[in-house]
């Protein structure tokens, strides 16, 4: 379990002073990251929301050896740096542990990079692939994703007379990279600081490929105030829109059961991008999204390890 003291006690690794939006929930999930992760770190970023804010030439927010990649082949780059330095370790010319985390929005890891990303997992790369994940291409104009959940509103599948946002519901990235069968793969959110940071440590202390599909409310493309990012990430977790849990080598545990699971439209109503939902001739619409979050949550209830 991750120890906020500790934890503070490292440098800084991901730096103030960048250009994202104020409440913005990638840079708190990359600042966490690192201070898991430690100085002894190589990052690769697709593009997207949090390179173009941390790393406006000449100037940079990362205190650690960092890779800019396209937007589609962040696991591909991650991959090409740790097998370099297995080399250089059979070469002896170099002798320290080095980790090695990819990080990548949901536009270039759900869609755009999922090649990418599904063949550094097959071929078993001992990396970290981290999505921070704020459910469309937030980077663009708020288009919709394959992350993007069914009813939103974006610029691509908006609301009107005739559709109601996005007619499809998202698709289930943490559970493709399960079917990989990998030592370690989790969920966690921005705003439960304890659940990120204990899963960075465990997952780096596993040999092998990593994935944490990490929920991240975007304050401007949702429609929220931003200083209620956090909570929009607890209560994605407390509504059971987005279980916190992680699956080490096959074996499911969740990490946080609400003590009260709250209705889905606790969650929906705080973001402008579900506004419509709360019109009654929108209520087939809401009753669905409630029914699909109470089946997933029972599925899950269901595929946790018995406890010995």
């Amino acid at each position: 379990m991750a120890n906020l003291k500790e934890l503070s006690k490292g440098k800084e690794l991901f730096t103030g002073g960048h250009r994202a939006c104020a409440g913005c929930g990638a840079a708190i999930i990359a600042r966490q990251v690192l201070m898991a992760a430690g100085p002894n770190t190589v990052v690769a970023n697709a593009t997207g929301c949090l390179e173009v804010v941390s790393t406006i030439f000449p100037y940079t927010a990362w205190n650690v050896p960092f890779v800019h990649s396209a937007f589609e082949n962040a696991g591909a780059t991650i991959s090409g740096v740790e097998a370099l330095y297995k080399s250089w370790i059979r070469q002896g010319k170099y002798d320290k542990k080095v980790n090695f985390i990819a990080f990548g929005g949901d536009g270039g890891t759900y869609d755009i990079g999922l090649q990418s990303l599904s063949g550094a997992m097959e071929r078993g790369h001992n990396i970290l692939y981290v999505c921070y994940n704020n459910e469309a291409y937030m980077n663009t104009g708020v288009q919709r994703s394959g992350a993007t959940p069914h009813g939103a509103d974006t610029t691509t599948a908006p609301v009107g007379k005739v559709k109601k946002g996005k007619e499809q519901y998202r698709k289930n990235l943490t559970a493709i990279m399960i079917a990989h069968d990998i030592p370690y793969v989790a969920q966690s959110i921005a705003g439960n600081w304890r659940d990120l940071t204990s899963k960075v440590e465990k997952a780096l202390s596993i040999e092998g490929p990593k994935f944490i599909n990490v929920f991240q409310p975007c304050r401007l493309g949702w429609g929220f105030e931003p200083e209620l990012t956090c909570d929009m990430g607890r209560l994605a977790a407390d509504t059971c829109i987005w279980p916190l849990f992680e699956v080490v080598n096959g074996q499911y545990r969740i990490t946080y059961k609400p003590k009260e699971k709250k209705p889905v439209i606790e969650f929906l109503k705080l973001q402008n991008r579900f506004r419509h939902l709360s019109k009654p001739e929108n209520k087939t619409i809401l009753d669905e999204i409630q029914v699909r979050t109470d089946k997933n949550w029972e599925k899950l209830l269901q595929q946790e390890a018995p406890k010995p």
